[in-house]
């Protein structure tokens, strides 16, 4: 890269704005619905769905044995991309009683 023109400078410019606006969105987009739905006078959270997903088990119901030790991050990334759960040991969630909610 021995000159840099106007045209690539401004093109770098731009993707590197769109990148941040990508990684930006979804808190921008919680953002203006909180503020929607307490303009509305609704529940800032779960929108008067009332129903919230458990913060232990995250909706499944179950939770690792081991509590914090029992964290591993490929496993959850595995489970969010859709595969299917992996073998360990689980129990139900104490908080929620297994409901998810």
């Amino acid at each position: 890269m021995d000159n840099i023109t106007a045209s690539e400078l401004a093109g770098f410019g731009v993707g590197t704005l769109l990148l941040c606006a990508t990684i930006a969105a979804p808190k921008i987009d919680a953002f203006i619905s909180a503020s929607q739905r307490s303009s509305l006078g609704m529940c800032k959270r779960c929108g008067n769905m009332k129903i919230i997903a458990c913060i232990e088990c995250k909706g499944i119901g179950l939770v690792k044995k081991g509590g914090l030790i029992g964290f591993n991050l490929v496993d959850d990334l595995y489970k969010t991309l859709g595969g299917d759960e992996l073998k360990g040991k689980q129990t139900y969630c104490t908080k929620c009683r297994a409901r998810g909610i």
